[in-house]
């Protein structure tokens, strides 16, 4: 059910369009750590208690852990399963269900497909000059050019009373991320069941925009992104860098991308590493723009806000994400269900309509935007002719020692050819906190230094 009475609190019931709007009042954004939390979320439970209130403490660092080692174990190792949904019962739940989610029971739930669902915990926190910027974006940051700029914004949540899609999208495309580099495995799941490697890589990244908290967002770089592939044998030696813009997708200022190909030896401007190009990361079976949910320019699609609702997503997956190895979780048609851990949480839901004139893979977009940490946790995708496509989850925890999360695990599954994929898993003990090197190694420059020779 839509949380109705947020809604009308902020003022959104009828403002479903993408359209630029002003900056909230200071009497909404003093709102901001009191009955919402710092990030814009509601800081109480929900009526039932299913959902709890907001813990400013932050995740406990739980016995075993050794700061410092990056080798993050479960949080809450006394939790137990409350109750599993499954082909059986999933329309009892279906008010809180996505509808993939539902797509997923009504294609895989008699194959086994199940959610087991744990105690929510709301635990997500960040240093206090990312609060202290949101409250200032609340009434200062604005959405220009069409909805393609933010301005006068701070770095940490441009908009954390969202009054459209479009300020929702954008507090996920410049959520508060860390420096860090992960060594994974990427597979996909063919129709018959065959798990088949796609990618060994090696990858790191820098978030530029949130290393000088005092300065107006621009065209810093949101993220820089850089690959180097190692497997399979076609592709060793591949690198891929991004530069993802903070606040800026107009004309000449949005995302900056290289490639260096080893038959060529040399790197060259990659402009097709976007929207709907199809991802060989995962062997063509996702887009570019289904990465961690969803990036990029927002501007070939019409942006609507739905509103809030309670849903089960994945949550505080922390022996999947860092635990595992990628390979174990492979199931014939879907991960093992018994790694994943399903919590109850609100999302916004914002939906995405193809622009009349413009070209994608996508006729349509469904999102869920996490209340909390503005992370992108389920979508949904679908074709031309409006049947859902590609269902969409993002598998994370919170880094509990330094304020932060990691969710770039994520992966997608494609219920017309009944194949699915996982993306940037760390394999155990490959996940780093920090990177090493230097600003040099995140340039076209770099690339050529570090290619294959």
């Amino acid at each position: 059910m839509l949380q109705k009475k947020t809604l009308a609190a902020l003022g959104l019931s009828t403002l479903l369009s993408g359209a630029a709007l002003a900056a909230v009042s200071p009497e909404e954004a003093a709102r901001l750590g009191q009955d919402l939390t710092p990030m814009g979320a509601e800081a109480a439970g929900n009526a039932d208690g299913s959902i709890g209130a907001w813990n400013p403490a932050g995740s406990p660092i739980p016995a075993g852990f050794v700061e410092g080692s990056d080798n993050y174990i479960d949080a809450y190792p006394e939790d137990e399963v409350q109750f599993t949904i499954d082909v059986n019962n999933y329309k009892e739940y279906a008010a809180n269900l996505t509808e993939g989610t539902i797509a997923m029971f009504e294609k895989l739930g008699a194959d086994g497909f199940k959610m087991d669902v744990y105690q929510s915990r709301r635990d997500f926190v960040t240093p206090d000059w990312v609060y202290n910027n949101t409250k200032k974006n609340a009434t200062g940051a604005t959405l220009e050019d069409g909805g393609q700029r933010v301005a006068n914004a701070y770095p940490g949540v441009p908009f954390p009373l969202p009054q459209s899609g479009l300020e929702v999208l954008w507090n996920h495309l410049t959520r508060y991320l860390t420096d860090h580099s992960v060594t994974y495995d990427t597979y996909y799941v063919s129709s018959n069941g065959k798990p088949i490697l796609s990618t060994t890589g090696f990858m790191t990244n820098v978030m530029p925009m949130y290393v000088t908290p005092d300065r107006i967002m621009d065209d810093t770089p949101w993220l820089k992104l850089r690959i180097n592939y190692k497997a399979p044998a076609r592709r060793a030696g591949e690198i891929l860098l991004v530069h993802e813009p903070g606040a800026d997708f107009t004309k000449g200022k949005g995302r900056k991308a290289w490639q260096y190909l080893t038959g060529q030896r040399r790197v060259r401007l990659a402009p097709a590493v976007n929207f709907d190009t199809p991802n060989p990361g995962v062997a063509g079976t996702s887009t570019y723009d289904d990465s961690f949910i969803i990036n990029g320019s927002p501007e070939r699609f019409d942006w609507k806000l739905v509103g809030k609702k309670e849903m089960y997503v994945p949550y505080n997956c922390y022996d999947f994400v860092f635990q595992t190895e990628v390979k174990d979780t492979l199931g014939e048609k879907f991960l093992d269900p018994s790694v994943i851990r399903w919590e109850k949480h609100r999302v916004w839901v914002i939906e995405a309509d193809l622009k009349d004139g413009n070209r994608h893979l996508y006729s349509k977009r469904r999102f869920y935007i996490d209340e909390d940490s503005w992370q992108g946790l389920a979508a949904e995708n679908y074709d031309g002719q409006g049947n859902m496509w590609r269902v969409q989850y993002a598998y994370g925890a919170n880094l509990y020692d330094i304020k932060s999360n990691y969710h770039f695990a994520y992966g997608a599954y494609d219920l017309l050819q009944g194949i699915y994929n996982i993306n940037t898993k760390p394999a155990p003990g490959g996940f780093k906190n920090g990177v090493s090197q230097n600003d040099k190694y995140f340039t076209p420059k770099g690339m050529a230094r570090g290619g294959v020779r």
